[in-house]
């Protein structure tokens, strides 16, 4: 049997690498995109280097994939900084990574898609609104729009649209300086979220008995959410 085939931005660190590993164990082919080349070596996958930010060099990585089974972009940046002290750039930055280059990937590859296809999209349970990052949440507050709007469109063509959206979790992004204004709260739980722990909701909703779930925003939190 052909195996299903899944592309992942973000693919060399972080969830985005914990999903490629989890999908290639499950039996999947997996195309990774990303700066920098992951190490993994597995006969079912492939990487392909690319900055996300330049839209021409990712339309020219997508040429050669024709057939598609999941969308999952897993790419993703955090800036934190309380209104007077915005980087205005920035936001630009965020939109792109988040926004932009989701409808660009979702636009090229929804076409080669058939019924039982997926679009997996990492947003963030901060989506609702928290002090001091409003640039990154604004983006994944819009996320969930566009989501939703593609489901809608989806339905009846056996396309899911959902994002998986995790509180804090122990990714080098947790660390990042630029959170420094805004960090991270440990969750209820005592632990932050293991990236496993997303990929291993990813594949679940990527499976086909996740068929009937779709423009959800499907949270993960540690119990950070119930206070």
């Amino acid at each position: 049997m052909k195996k299903r085939h899944a592309l992942v931005t973000g693919a060399s660190s972080g969830i985005g690498l914990a999903i490629v590993t989890t999908l290639l164990n499950d039996g999947w082919r997996v195309t990774g995109l990303s700066r920098t080349a992951p190490e993994i070596h597995h006969p079912d996958f492939t990487t392909i280097r690319v900055d996300l930010m330049n839209t021409a060099q990712l339309l020219h990585s997508l040429e050669d994939i024709t057939t598609i089974d999941a969308l999952i972009h897993a790419a993703g940046k955090m800036t934190s900084a309380p209104l007077g002290q915005l980087n205005l750039p920035e936001s630009q930055t965020l939109w792109h990574l988040h926004i932009h280059v989701a409808e660009l990937l979702a636009n090229t590859l929804v076409p080669k898609m058939g019924s039982g296809g997926r679009i997996i999209l990492i947003g963030s349970r901060t989506s609702r609104g928290v002090a001091g990052r409003s640039q990154y949440v604004a983006t994944k507050s819009a996320m969930v729009g566009m989501v939703r709007s593609w489901a809608a469109e989806l339905a009846t063509k056996g396309i899911t649209a959902n994002i998986i959206a995790p509180g804090a979790t122990e990714t080098p992004m947790l660390a990042d300086p630029q959170r420094q204004q805004s960090p991270p709260k440990l969750p209820p739980i005592g632990r932050y979220i293991q990236p496993q722990e997303v990929a291993e909701y990813v594949r679940y909703i990527a499976s086909p008995h996740a068929g009937a779930i779709t423009g959800q925003e499907l949270v993960i939190c540690g119990g950070a959410s119930l206070s």
